[in-house]
């Protein structure tokens, strides 16, 4: 607890004085974000969010995508179930995202959003994604509907683990028995981001470090151990995001505005060389995202 007042009172000295040199924040407009989140909240934060990131960070999102295709060519079953929801729809709002695979390996794709901009952008791009308003915590179907389920990076920005709980709860309502659960989240045993996890939201902001709101979340050992107490036979678990994010975004920012697309293009299969590292014994220290694979009982 000290050490977590002392951080919040560095920051907010931090803030104030990055705000009296009128420190330029590249994200969301501070009176926009303000003005919306006093008329609807969330829901219209996030439509911001997406509105940003449609107009930037093309490589970085074809990185991100690329990622996570290579997870989920191989936990996917190979045939076509027949229902998958997917838990958010910002991959598939500002870049190819995920849709194609996941169309490939089922009958028929949910997905749900709470922004109505991400979902207008994300069906704008794939027609025949079903793509439904709701939040992850009381989802709108009946129970034992899906077969499978991805939900990547959907359940860490929420403020609290009991929210995190609450989430997974409802995915485990939703599965049919002997359903599998994709799930990833940002990986609190990561050096950065467990030092991001006891600072507060505005001044990693301000700094650059997130785009937007990130949340509480797990580390390996607990995010196996909550699916085995949800009833959920945990089959496996890996790792993703070896380079240093942030690191990661400003060179590609940097060669999406000023290099040739052949230097683009090598830098990508430089960055992705390093996910070799989840076959190492260091892959839960360097991994961003922890991921884990499980089938409903």
């Amino acid at each position: 607890m000290i050490l977590k007042d002392y951080l919040n009172t560095v920051s907010k000295i931090l803030f104030a004085y990055l705000k009296t040199r009128q420190f330029s924040v590249n994200y969301l407009s501070q009176r926009n974000h303000g003005e919306k989140k006093a008329l609807t909240g969330k829901n219209l934060y996030w439509d911001d969010v997406t509105e940003v990131f449609l107009k930037r960070q093309k490589l970085w999102r074809i990185h991100n995508d690329a990622v996570n295709v290579e997870l989920l060519e191989k936990w996917l079953p190979d045939g076509q179930v027949k229902h998958l929801l997917k838990t958010d729809l910002f991959d598939e709002a500002v870049s190819e995202g995920l849709y194609p695979l996941l169309a490939s390996r089922a009958k028929s794709v949910f997905g749900i959003d709470l922004s109505v901009t991400t979902i207008q952008a994300a069906r704008s791009c794939h027609s025949n994604l079903q793509a439904i308003r709701a939040d992850v915590r009381h989802l709108p179907f009946a129970d034992d509907t899906f077969d499978i389920i991805v939900s990547n990076s959907t359940l860490d920005h929420f403020e609290s683990p009991d929210e995190i709980l609450k989430s997974l709860h409802e995915l485990h309502r939703l599965l049919r028995s002997g359903g599998q659960l994709l799930i990833t989240l940002d990986n609190l045993i990561n050096p950065v981001i467990a030092l991001r996890s006891v600072l507060p939201f505005h001044l990693l902001k301000c700094l650059g470090i997130v785009p937007y709101y990130v949340g509480a979340t797990f580390g390996p050992h607990r995010l196996q151990n909550t699916l085995k107490q949800l009833n959920f036979e945990v089959i496996e678990v890996d790792t993703l995001w070896h380079f240093p994010r942030i690191i990661a975004v400003i060179i590609l920012n940097i060669l999406e505005k000023h290099a040739k697309v052949g230097t683009q293009k090598r830098f990508l299969r430089f960055l992705f060389a390093f996910e070799r590292l989840s076959k190492w014994p260091t892959r839960f220290i360097t991994g961003y995202y922890v991921a884990a694979r499980a089938i409903k009982k």
